[in-house]
């Protein structure tokens, strides 16, 4: 019997009780190798990066928290100056928060501060994509579009126009080029703009690649741009959301770096700690900070954990080994390697109708036929069903439902510690193989 209010009170959880690289482990003994990185795309350096426990420890040993309202301390200027040093073009100032969902809220509070700084307070609206996910709070439901958590909230989220997403695999037209469809998908934030007015339009909002609620979709080459371009025509601003691809994920720091754009806000949370402790962060560029700065002169936002001493402490020492010479290299190489393997399993499978993503984040998209690309029904229960044969086979992985309209539809995100090895690729393609078959073909495996 337990006293904790689970996110999922129906399902029966084994208890972890250690971490040892890319592996967790239950009190039983049973090993659990980690496709997905923590359970959320977190734990970008495994269960036990020594350097960062001790990391912890010591600040914890001299000060663990005081507000940071109050007092700077080394570790949150440490970790600015490192994070700042290599942004994206102008993000030169970073605002601590405790996750990705408090990073999203503090880039929305910025935009709107920013605007009634400098005389324009009928800029209030935001746009989103639909298909994608900006955190668990009301303002991130709101921006995002994840149909299952958004329902029973609808009457109390904040009113956010939404956009197509960029997804090439269920919406490019037959003789349409990768570029003609990210130029017409993109061209649907100007309509929106116009619709709504340009001088009422504050920001739009979107992931870069997208994260679990249509699993891992990289952008189409010039999309990105043409937004960049659209947003500076109509004095809107642009916020990207990388807490789910971000630094280092998807084999370069920024996943924008691909893109050759940079926002006027970056947010991300999951990497920066590794779950080492918990820690998110907003980026934001010269000119908003000099504006609010100017202006009032405070943020009117923070969190009393903002700059957490301890936990900045955890990401100075996972932000230094990111940056090690040669670790983003080996991302990239794995990345490569984990792409050919899931396409060597994957290819070919009656159930598999697109493998997708950018360097260590991947998606299966399962259908029901691949030549119509019809989804199973949501009554299948397939997500599920996977889930449960994978960790029957001690693999970590991540099936969700949805995918095509919020109900219908399934993926499979694999996103494993970017520590992984060649053979820890393997094994998790080869358990996430067998966990797929037993679900969608009956096979049955020995083991």
């Amino acid at each position: 019997m337990t006293s904790v209010f689970h996110r999922l009170p129906a399902r029966r959880m084994p208890v972890a009780v250690a971490g040892e690289g890319m592996y967790i482990i239950d009190k039983d003994g049973k090993r659990y190798i980690d496709g997905y990185a923590g359970g959320a795309c977190v734990s970008c350096l495994g269960h036990s990066q020594e350097a960062v426990i001790e990391a912890v420890r010591n600040q914890i040993g001299r000060m663990a928290f005081f507000h940071s309202a109050m007092f700077t301390s080394e570790p949150l200027e440490e970790l600015a100056s490192i994070l700042t040093t290599d942004a994206p073009t102008d993000l030169n100032r970073v605002f601590f928060t405790n996750s990705g969902s408090e990073a999203v809220e503090t880039a929305v509070m910025m935009a709107r501060q920013y605007f009634v700084e400098i005389g324009q307070p009928r800029r209030k609206k935001v746009i989103g994509r639909r298909a994608s996910y900006h955190g668990a709070g009301l303002t991130g439901l709101g921006i995002g579009y994840q149909v299952a958590r958004r329902t029973p909230f609808e009457e109390v989220l904040p009113s956010v126009f939404h956009i197509s997403p960029c997804y090439e695999y269920r919406g490019r037209l037959e003789g349409e080029t990768p570029e003609q469809y990210g130029l017409r998908v993109a061209n649907e934030l100007e309509l929106a703009i116009l619709g709504l007015g340009p001088e009422t339009v504050m920001a739009f909002v979107a992931e870069t690649v997208t994260g679990t609620t249509n699993g891992a979709t990289p952008p189409v080459p010039g999309y990105f741009k043409r937004i960049r371009e659209i947003c500076d025509k109509y004095g809107v601003l642009l916020v990207l959301d990388e807490v789910f691809c971000g630094l280092g994920r998807t084999g370069t720091l920024h996943a924008c770096e691909q893109d050759g754009v940079a926002p006027d806000f970056l947010t991300f949370a999951k990497g920066i700690a590794a779950g080492y402790q918990p820690i998110g962060a907003t980026m934001v560029n010269q000119k908003i900070y000099d504006a609010i700065v100017s202006g009032s002169g405070t943020f009117k936002g923070g969190y009393t954990y903002s700059g957490h001493a301890t936990a900045c402490a955890a990401a100075v020492a996972v932000q230094k080994f990111l940056r090690a010479p040669g670790f983003l290299d080996h991302v990239k190489a794995t990345g490569s390697v984990l792409a050919a393997r899931l396409n060597d399993r994957f290819a070919q499978h009656p159930h598999v109708g697109d493998i997708r993503g950018r360097g260590m984040l991947m998606t299966l998209e399962l259908v029901q036929d691949r030549e119509t690309k019809a989804p199973f029904p949501a009554e299948r229960g397939v997500s599920p069903q996977i889930y449960r044969e994978a960790l029957s086979r001690g693999l970590i992985t991540h099936a969700l439902g949805g995918t095509v309209d919020g109900v219908n539809g399934d993926h499979i995100v694999v996103c494993p510690p970017l520590i992984a090895g060649k053979k820890d690729l393997e094994t998790i393609v080869g358990l996430l193989g067998e966990s797929v078959d037993a679900s969608l073909l009956g096979l049955a495996v020995d083991r």
